[in-house]
């Protein structure tokens, strides 16, 4: 058994997943010892300015050392001394002309180099994230597994692994400040240009990857788990609930709905909602309801295990 520390530094959030790794004939386990997550906004202006703000950069610093007083201690506690760790950082970090202060904070926090993947990566370690546990549940393949993020969504197609793939510049952080910032609710003209912003990166995604091929579709990362948490009515955040649950497009649909028309003091009234996420779940749900609805989905399966479990995978 292998103890390893993942960290993902995405556009909204960083995430960190300590876990024992065992390999074995039927793929093997991973066991969570220590799963946190802190949204930090490190990709705040970053569609409109190309850099990272020093006070972006600075939140999330404090949470990547918090991360590493974690990981010196579940090594120690578990006579291993200094964890295998791997720190991935994807669409905030890529787009920014000032990444190498980010690279040299990150070296100073935890001792490595974080990895700037690119798009095709990032999807590729979200598929094996993601589908490992999919077997159990025999639903028909391949899969679309698709993961929204702050400044971009993943979309992998594959049965045991990726096929094809494509990351376009659409996320909840990204097309909340492209469109949706003005107006509590956003108006109806705004909704419509996000809208046409998503459409077209579909359309782009069509391109390369034939969507038309997939019999299932596996929705990752926080907006869509949020959205699953407010279909299934939960008074607060289950994971447990959350993962693998099937939520239809119809529920997606009138979710969509309910938090583009809602202003943001009641949208933070959902028992399931991040306080981090009120101000973008609009745009995270209306990405996911016009994937379901361009490519004719009538159902999505709901995944808590992403990237990052796919980053833990990639250490054993």
């Amino acid at each position: 058994m292998t103890r390893v520390a993942a960290i993902d530094c995405g556009t909204n959030s960083v995430r960190l997943l300590i876990a024992d790794i065992e390999s074995g004939a039927d793929g093997g386990a991973l066991t969570d010892v220590e799963r946190r997550m802190e949204i930090v906004r490190l990709g705040e202006g970053v569609d409109r300015t190309g850099r990272l703000a020093p006070a972006a950069l600075k939140r999330t610093f404090t949470a990547m050392r918090g991360y590493a007083e974690l990981i010196e201690r579940h090594g120690a506690e578990a006579g291993r001394g200094p964890l295998k760790t791997r720190v991935v950082a994807t669409s905030a970090t890529r787009d920014a002309a000032n990444r190498s202060e980010f690279v040299d904070g990150v070296v100073e926090i935890f001792g490595v180099v974080p990895e700037v993947i690119s798009g095709d990566e990032e999807a590729a370690l979200s598929f094996a994230g993601a589908t490992r546990e999919l077997a159990g549940l025999r639903p028909a393949r391949p899969y679309l597994v698709v993961d929204i993020g702050g400044g971009s969504t993943e979309f992998v197609l594959g049965s045991s692994s990726p096929d094809a793939a494509r990351s376009v510049d659409i996320g909840c952080v990204r097309m909340t400040e492209r469109h949706l910032r003005d107006g509590d609710p956003p108006s109806p003209e705004h909704i419509a240009d996000a809208v046409a912003d998503i459409d077209a990166a579909l359309d782009r995604v069509r391109e390369v990857v034939p969507v038309d091929e997939a019999r299932t579709l596996v929705g990752l990362a926080g907006s869509v788990t949020t959205v699953a948490g407010i279909a299934l009515d939960l008074p607060e955040y289950d994971p447990a609930r959350i993962h693998l649950s099937r939520i239809t497009a119809g529920q997606v649909h009138e979710v969509t709905r309910r938090l583009l028309h809602a202003t943001r003091a009641e949208r933070a009234e959902f028992g399931v909602m991040h306080p981090g996420r009120v101000d973008v779940i609009g745009a995270g749900a209306l990405i996911l309801d016009r994937i379901m609805r361009e490519y004719g989905f009538g159902a999505v399966v709901v995944s808590e295990h992403d990237i990052l479990d796919g980053i833990a995978w990639s250490l054993l």
